[in-house]
């Protein structure tokens, strides 16, 4: 199994660059690749900032990378629960930690935007404001 950094999922999903696109792509689909959930976090954040990705497009994008047959994500269960919140509204930084607080009775903010957000969508564990 291959762990891959931000830069190779970017090229991969982004397709800017034809020859870094294309080692990407046989790179991803021919080993068993560790995506890691700051990766995924990195990638998010890339695709809406530098790339202008809305909402919808990073949603099918990271879904589709997370899709592949050989793609291992780290941490699925939580990465999953991130993404459905994000797709309700929330935003993915917000909804990966919150889904990756597991064991935790609440998660505590001063954010009040992420607490409404949270409530919206059904987040558990309770989103507390400080």
């Amino acid at each position: 199994m291959l762990a891959v950094d931000t830069n190779v999922v970017v090229r991969y999903l982004a397709r800017d660059d034809s020859t870094q696109t294309a080692h990407a792509t046989r790179l991803l689909r021919t080993e068993v690749i560790l995506l890691l959930k700051t990766v995924l976090l990195e990638t998010e954040w890339v695709l809406r900032a530098a790339y202008g990705f809305d909402r919808k497009a990073t949603m099918a994008a990271l879904r589709g990378l997370a899709g592949l047959p050989t793609v291992r994500v780290e941490d699925a269960p939580a990465v999953a629960q991130a993404l459905e919140w994000f797709a309700a509204g929330m935003d993915f930084a917000d909804a990966l930690r919150v889904a990756s607080s597991g064991e935790a009775a609440k998660f505590m903010t001063f954010d009040r935007k992420l607490a409404g957000r949270a409530a919206r969508a059904g987040v558990t564990p309770k989103i507390a404001l400080l």
